[in-house]
């Protein structure tokens, strides 16, 4: 505990940045499958999408430089295991983006009060085993996805926020009815833990975190075992 407070203290700007920025994702991504359940469907699941990639990309050109922009203990995971963050931090990274996301969901409750779920994501006709595999297979792509936009040297320079918005966007338009395409643990748990809706939970945190490290094994060799990643991410900054 002493250590895990140490490391809060001095990296308080990552990881409040890590905080503000997962609150943001979860409250207008999820705040929008709410309003669109009061509406009756006024904002669409295109519309819904839509939100959800186009706030990931606004708050990686926005935060990334703060820290790293990574509003996912699946990705703050997946970078500590290929070697670009630092052990110390994950912990901290891992409680701001839950607190994030919880906060998030608690206010859009007293906001909106208790409809649409509260945005929580949950496997269609009960089929865990289905969303299990499906949230696997959607992390994975992107995971991918930020190591080959973000990271490598070799990409165009500054699209990795439009190329992992965009990922997060179709991803959600495409298998959000079946799994509610999370793919980010957090973004699964504020509106679980704020609405009490626990049902098939864990399979929003083991999904993600293993699809995200298969993306760690795959790209490691594509990368030369990731020599071709740029070189301050090396350092794990």
């Amino acid at each position: 505990m002493k250590f895990f407070l140490k490391e809060v203290s001095q990296s308080r700007r990552e990881i409040l940045a890590e905080a503000i920025g997962t609150f943001t994702l979860v409250f207008a991504g999820t705040g929008a499958v709410m309003v669109n359940s009061i509406s009756n469907g006024a904002v669409t699941h295109l519309g819904i999408s839509i939100v959800f990639g186009a706030v990931v990309a606004a708050l990686i050109y926005s935060i990334g430089h703060l820290s790293g922009a990574h509003f996912n203990p699946a990705v703050t995971l997946a970078f500590y295991t290929s070697g670009f963050f630092p052990k110390r931090r994950v912990l901290p990274y891992i409680f701001a983006q839950s607190v994030g996301a919880i906060a998030a969901s608690a206010l859009l409750l007293i906001s909106l009060g208790r409809v649409g779920n509260l945005g929580a994501t949950l496997p269609l006709n009960d089929n865990w085993w289905q969303s299990l595999v499906l949230e696997f297979v959607l992390t994975f792509i992107l995971m991918f996805v930020i190591f080959g936009s973000g990271l490598d040297r070799r990409a165009p320079i500054g699209f990795a926020g439009l190329a992992i918005g965009l990922t997060v966007g179709v991803e959600a338009a495409f298998m959000g009815p079946i799994t509610g395409a999370s793919m980010n643990p957090v973004r699964s748990l504020g509106p679980a833990l704020v609405g009490g809706i626990w049902q098939h939970h864990w399979l929003y945190w083991l999904g993600p975190i293993l699809g995200a490290q298969l993306a760690v094994i795959v790209y490691r060799q594509l990368s030369h075992n990731f020599q071709d990643i740029h070189s301050h991410w090396r350092n794990g900054t």
